[in-house]
């Protein structure tokens, strides 16, 4: 037998493998028993856990309205842009709970768990949000601080005398 298998396609045969078929699973919907989806946003060291579910269009952090956790406009538009590139503006009410980094890094995990979280809710939402980028987690943190040095690369100042 070892002398008759001479090419790849034969072994194959003598090992009586199927084809391969390269068909991607639909995805499925995923929601809890209170229809909602739930998903994790991180950026920067901030870590944002989105609860989405249909609605008006209401935003609440951390058991605030969202104007009033994020006062200035640009965090405002920084976490709308996942209803607007996914054409749900409106259509959804978001509870979030987020903490640490500073307010530009919250607002970046929230924009990231609800472009997560909307994907889940309708996975026909996921091409434009990937093509938006919505979906990856920025990998940029803060660099870490070196020994001899002031900061991460800023040295002491030199004292010649």
């Amino acid at each position: 037998m070892a002398d008759q298998i001479k090419t790849l396609d034969d072994l194959k045969d003598a090992a009586g493998l199927p084809e391969a078929e390269a068909v991607a699973a639909p995805r499925t919907p995923v929601r809890d028993a209170l229809n909602r989806s739930y998903a994790t946003g991180k950026r920067k060291d901030a870590v944002a856990r989105v609860w989405v579910k249909p609605g008006k269009g209401a935003v609440t952090v951390n058991g605030k309205p969202m104007s009033a956790y994020f006062a200035r406009p640009v965090l405002q538009m920084v976490i709308g842009q996942a209803f607007k590139v996914a054409n749900v503006d409106g259509q959804f009410d978001v509870m979030c709970t987020v903490k640490g980094g500073g307010l530009s890094g919250q607002a970046g995990a929230v924009k990231h768990g609800i472009s997560k979280a909307l994907t889940l809710w309708d996975p026909e939402l996921r091409p434009a949000l990937k093509a938006a980028g919505f979906l990856t987690r920025d990998p940029r943190v803060v660099e870490r601080k070196k020994y001899g040095k002031r900061k991460a690369r800023r040295s002491f100042q030199f004292s010649k005398r």
